[in-house]
């Protein structure tokens, strides 16, 4: 019978085409990634991005961005203006490029745009699809233009003259649709993180923000662009090596590279292709570990500091201690990423560029520096033993289970799942023993295990593997995973689909979900990249009505919320901890997939994550302070802010999304 309703009707009526911008706010995240915070900046970088292209071009010297007072943003430029003419499709040419996709002045070096990161030509009308209000002014051939959009991309005033200037650029402003967006406010730190950037990566281009609200200033202009990038990147640490530039153009893709070894036990590389930053990699960083492996390889070996017997020394273990910025730009008839979002650069001509120029420049370095080339290959050679010890510690958890012997030693306190199947079980990381008793009698032991952890990891952050190895937490983590660690790493090998960590509700809890966070991102990355990692959300309230229902809520506006539509008698309890949940609780309200709140941990980006790690998990109590200064707000019944001030706090260099019903 349903299959004859008009709701199941399936023929030509049924095939709807979206018309022009309204593709893009049926479905935003095919465009921008999502719709979260996340997907709100990154209105911001298309603009930003477009003046960009004009400083690339060499037209624009200055760029400045402003957080205004009703929430909207403004990107203006002293560039060439938007082109102000008549299109050949008779709307005016602002008209064309801010409503129809794929239209702009990219995709051909006539436009004056021999390199740019934007190239699909939907930026600048995507934010325009997305916003309730936008609004652009052009300053071109001595005069003012205006046009005005709303609602989604609507004309609400055509193209107009509105003064004389002596000035060139364009003013684009807007204000995102708050129908579209799930947190439609604009963060100061995020956005003045991401211009910092982008004027690291361009010398001499003078970017400003200003913050209407607070009334913060905020202005860079390096003259030394990406040395002063891997400086900031390296500060916390000890150099090795002086800074190594790598400029070269003698491809139709120009490269530019900053690197420096220091005395840290992890690797930072970064890479940009036209300003873009590649969160994702891409050939660039390929042709970068390539050419850096075969240079210091055979520098190696011609130099006799490994014999011919020697093993060559391998390419993670080369990149122990490595800061680097990967810079490319790629012609417009060459430029390839992969998705909208530009997150992976697809060129395969960057590969080769890019090796090429590595091998050559860094060859020569090495044979004119020779006492820190030596510096960079002992090091290499200590990540290499290190490398084997964790290797060997793998081997062991796989020789005990082969002999069939109980691996229980090595696994202190885990209570295994039942069942093998690595694609849906879970490891739960829980603090204390008392909620690991109570996780262990309320669980789906077919398919959740669970590891009881008694106080707070080694922070990685300041540990050598070789340390790592030793810690008894640690090391019941790595065996109980299954996978490997550092280098060693295979994700492919987990034992678990997913990993939760599961703690209070207090600072306590939140100190070791950080040094937790802090060890799979230095070491088991790929866990994280693959979206394995995750928050365990427990309720904070349980309130029992009089009618003796009882009723879990997860925050203050949760319970506030809650009592406002209910008016009958009630007993509210706060849980102190997880230890406070007897065993049916904690299933039903954080271990039951069908009802448990869980969040997925995600690097949103590298350069940030890289940076908090090391600023929050690093030696430097100071610059942890400022950085709590300036990220934290703090209510004046919390008690723990110099506690916080003096130890690692939660850091959030990762983007979340909550998980109902899992």
């Amino acid at each position: 019978m349903a299959a004859n309703s008009k709701a199941n009707k399936y023929d030509e009526d049924s095939i709807q085409v979206l018309e022009g911008l309204e593709a893009v706010r049926k479905r935003p995240g095919m465009y921008i990634g999502s719709t979260d915070n996340r997907g709100l900046h990154h209105l911001v970088w298309e603009i930003v991005d477009n003046s960009i292209d004009e400083a690339l071009a060499g037209y624009a010297t200055e760029i400045n961005v402003t957080m205004e007072k009703n929430g909207s943003i403004t990107v203006s430029d002293n560039g060439r203006g938007v082109p102000t003419g008549m299109h050949k499709t008779g709307k005016s040419t602002p008209e064309v490029i801010f409503t129809i996709l794929h239209a702009g002045g990219k995709f051909n070096e006539s436009g004056g745009y021999k390199t740019a990161g934007g190239l699909h030509g939907v930026g600048s009308s995507v934010v325009n699809a997305l916003s309730s209000q936008f609004n652009v002014k052009s300053f071109r051939d001595k005069k003012i233009y205006e046009i005005n959009f709303h609602n989604g991309g609507a004309v609400k005033t055509p193209l107009h003259e509105i003064g004389t200037t002596n000035k060139t650029g364009t003013v684009v402003n807007f204000h995102p649709d708050a129908t579209i967006f799930n947190a439609p406010k604009f963060s100061f730190s995020t956005i003045k993180e991401r211009l910092k950037e982008s004027a690291l990566l361009n010398s001499g281009l003078k970017i400003t923000l200003d913050d209407m609200n607070n009334d913060r200033h905020i202005e860079y202009d390096f003259k030394d662009g990406l040395k002063e990038f891997v400086k900031e990147l390296t500060e916390e640490f000890t150099p090795l090596t002086d800074t190594i530039i790598i400029k070269d153009s003698n491809s139709r893709i120009d490269v530019d590279i900053a690197m420096k070894y220091t005395d840290d036990y992890n690797e930072t590389i970064l890479g940009f292709a036209n300003n873009v930053k590649t969160v994702d990699g891409g050939t660039q960083i390929t042709g970068f570990k390539s050419g850096l492996a075969r240079a210091i390889n055979d520098y190696a070996k011609n130099s006799k500091i490994l014999k011919d017997k020697d093993p060559r020394l391998d390419s993670n273990d080369l990149r122990e201690g490595l800061t680097a910025i990967v810079s490319v730009k790629v012609p417009e008839n060459l430029i390839q990423y992969e998705g909208q979002t530009k997150g992976k650069l697809g060129t395969v001509e960057a590969k080769t560029a890019v090796e090429n120029a590595v091998y050559k420049n860094l060859t020569f370095w090495l044979q004119e520096n020779k006492v820190q080339a030596t510096r960079i290959i002992d090091k290499a050679m200590l990540a290499r033993r290190a490398r084997e010890e964790a290797r060997k510690a793998r081997q062991a958890v796989r020789d005990t289970k082969m002999k069939g012997r109980s691996s229980r030693a090595m696994l202190g306190k885990l209570t295994p799942a039942q069942g093998r199947n690595r694609n849906i079980n879970e490891l739960y990381l829980v603090e204390g023993d008392s909620a690991g008793g109570s996780a262990k009698s309320g669980r789906d032991r077919t398919f959740q295990a669970i590891l009881p952890l008694r106080g707070k990891v080694i922070n990685s952050e300041k540990a050598k593997i070789t340390d790592l190895l030793k810690n008894e937490e640690i090391n019941t983590i790595i065996n109980a995973i299954g996978a490997g660690v550092g280098s060693d790493f295979e994700v492919k090998d987990a034992n678990y689909d997913k990993i939760i960590i599961m703690t209070d509700a207090d600072t306590d809890g939140a100190h070791i979900q950080t040094l937790l966070l802090t060890f799979f991102y230095r070491y088991m990355k790929d866990l994280i990249v693959a979206k394995k990692v995750y928050l365990a959300l427990p309720p904070l309230y349980k309130v029992t009505l009089a009618d003796k229902t009882i009723h879990y809520l997860w925050d203050e506006n949760d319970l506030t919320t809650f009592l406002k539509k209910n008016n009958k008698k009630y007993d509210i309890q706060r849980y102190k901890g997880l230890g406070e949940m007897n065993a049916h609780q904690l299933w039903e309200t954080t271990m039951d997939p069908e009802h448990r709140k869980l969040i997925v941990v995600e690097i949103d980006d590298a350069y940030a994550a890289e940076k908090a790690f090391k600023v929050l998990m690093g030696e430097n109590v100071e610059k942890r302070k400022l950085w709590i200064d300036e990220n934290v707000k703090f209510s004046m019944e919390d008690d723990d802010v110099e506690f916080l001030r003096n130890v690692e706090p939660e850091t959030p260099i990762v983007e979340v999304e909550r998980e109902l019903n899992d």
